[in-house]
């Protein structure tokens, strides 16, 4: 039953802020490959002389734009020469370039933010629930103990997302083999096959992939002779409004919605400190929010805190507790849970957002029926992800219709109907397309399904990489392992004593439920 916040009427009227979006203009700017491959005797993608080396296929200069009528043709013929592309240099991204590294592939790598893993570094306060042992992709860490300087942490230990950035990308991407073909503010808004779109036949399988990236000095092109798209789904989030849409008014107040999972406890600490905050969403973001607001409101204690979520039993949010074989990951159900026994968050079920709208003591909530639930100064909207698909438009995928994953793997993790989150061992045969080399590898491949730890996306692009480079004995070879979350109904009625969630499918290892509040 929803439950009503006390003192509703003794609040700070917030302020309106709005943020008055600015217009990107971008120039035009010739394809490029690799900027990292050896000096040709001729610019593939330009089909101009080599010299000098900053031309076309290597950092542009001002002044140069490519128009000649031969650079699709180049390319096109050299099309086995050109670089793989990774989109995307968070930790999938670059545990993909150092396999691609172990079996001499030539590579580019394209990240949209000004550092790698850029979307990590905005949750960089918070602490994982994995420990190091499951955070560390084996073909990096054997590029990393090749030099003398990286020390390796300690397996069982959990780290904060700075640590995992801090100690272990950024001296993976510092790599020579890795930075000399890193590309950062690199933002890829288109890939498609050159001189193909999505309804043309003609060449296709042969035709090199073209990618756009918006770059501070404007739209770059490169081309690439396979793609693997690691770049995740933090940046396109779901909206707070129920059916998958916004809610109304959502656009309006975006000054008071924060996305994600706010610094509250520092960065952000006066944005929600002496504030009524609504949390939305019922997963692992979620809860990390809600605990903080508590923390925070032991030293604010005018700080009032509701959580949102659309399920009428609140069991699942619980996760596993001691059953879950990831301590850190079971203790997060267990601790919010206490936090709501004791009546220090607000726990609104069955809440299905319909509209926001100004009240005179703040942000009024409505469900989906117009009836009035809440009345707060600041929502955090913790409600998942979905991958951006738009920059996919001109490619030939095949996605399954409820998670939008890869077809092959959706039916194995929507957590509609999967009874503890198994998923088999799958690689580059199960992560195919229509659209020949190009791989969604990471959390972008699971679609929406909120399933998904570091190790799976590890194994995935090791299979990749041992495709594209011909080897499909060892990509069709996957093996993994993942932790049980004690988390084994598919609607909590039951729940086993054990804990123990081993997958009934074939394959050379078991699997296990991923994320304990959604594996269900």
């Amino acid at each position: 039953m929803n439950q009503s916040l006390p003192n509703q009427r003794n609040f700070i009227q917030p302020q309106a802020n709005f943020i008055q979006p600015q217009a990107n203009v971008f120039r035009p700017s010739c394809p490029t490959s690799s900027p990292a491959l050896p000096t040709a005797t001729e610019n593939q993608c330009c089909g101009e002389p080599a010299a000098p080396a900053t031309s076309c296929c290597g950092e542009p200069q001002p002044t140069t734009i490519c128009e000649q009528p031969e650079a699709k043709t180049s390319c096109a013929d050299n099309r086995e020469s050109l670089p793989i592309a990774i989109i995307g240099a968070g930790p999938i991204g670059l545990a993909a370039a150092a396999n691609l590294i172990q079996r001499d592939q030539d590579f580019i790598l394209l990240e949209a933010g000004p550092r790698i893993a850029a979307s990590i570094w905005e949750w960089s306060h918070v602490r994982l629930f994995t420990p190091w042992s499951y955070l560390i992709d084996p073909a990096s860490k054997r590029i990393l103990q090749a030099g003398d300087s990286w020390q390796a942490p300690d397996d069982n230990e959990v780290p904060f997302a700075k640590e995992l950035v801090e100690r272990y990308l950024d001296p993976l991407a510092a790599n020579e083999r890795i930075a000399s073909r890193l590309k950062l503010n690199h933002q890829v808004t288109t890939i498609s096959r050159d001189g193909h779109d999505r309804m043309k036949d003609g060449n296709r399988d042969e035709a090199p992939f073209l990618i756009v990236a918006n770059t501070p000095d404007g739209p770059r092109r490169f081309h690439a002779r396979a793609v693997i798209d690691a770049s995740g789904t933090w940046n396109t989030p779901n909206p707070m409004g129920a059916g998958g849409i916004e809610a109304d008014g959502e656009q309006q107040f975006q000054d008071h919605i924060r996305y994600g999972m706010p610094d509250v406890l520092d960065r952000e600490r006066e944005r929600y400190a002496g504030k009524r905050v609504l949390v939305v969403g019922s997963g692992h973001s979620a809860t990390g929010a809600v605990l903080s607001l508590v923390e925070l409101a032991k030293e604010s204690s005018d700080t009032m805190i509701a959580w949102a979520v659309r399920r009428t039993n609140p069991a699942k949010l619980w996760g596993g507790g001691q059953a879950d074989e990831i301590e850190a990951r079971g203790a997060l159900g267990t601790r919010v849970k206490a936090a709501v026994d004791d009546g220090k968050a607000t726990l609104l079920t069955g809440l299905s957002i319909g509209a926001i709208s100004e009240h005179s003591d703040g942000l009024e909530v409505f469900d989906v029926h117009g009836v009035s639930q809440v009345i707060v100064d600041e929502i955090i909207v913790a409600a998942g992800a979905r991958p951006n698909l738009e920059m996919l438009r001109e490619l030939r995928l095949e996605l399954d219709a409820s998670t939008e994953a890869t077809k092959a793997l959706g039916p194995l993790i929507d957590p509609n109907h999967h009874s503890c989150g198994s998923v088999p061992p799958h690689g580059a045969e199960e992560l195919k397309h229509p659209e020949r080399g190009f791989y969604l590898a990471g959390m972008k491949s699971y679609g929406r399904a909120p399933t998904f730890l570091m190790r799976t996306g590890y194994e995935q692009v090791r299979s990749i990489a041992a495709e594209l480079a011909g080897d499909h004995e060892a990509a069709r070879k996957v093996e993994l392992t993942l932790p049980s979350t004690g988390v084994c109904s598919t609607d909590l009625a039951y729940q086993k004593p054990s804990g123990s969630c081993q997958s009934s499918a074939s394959g050379p290892s078991s699997q296990t439920c991923e994320s304990a509040p959604q594996c269900g």
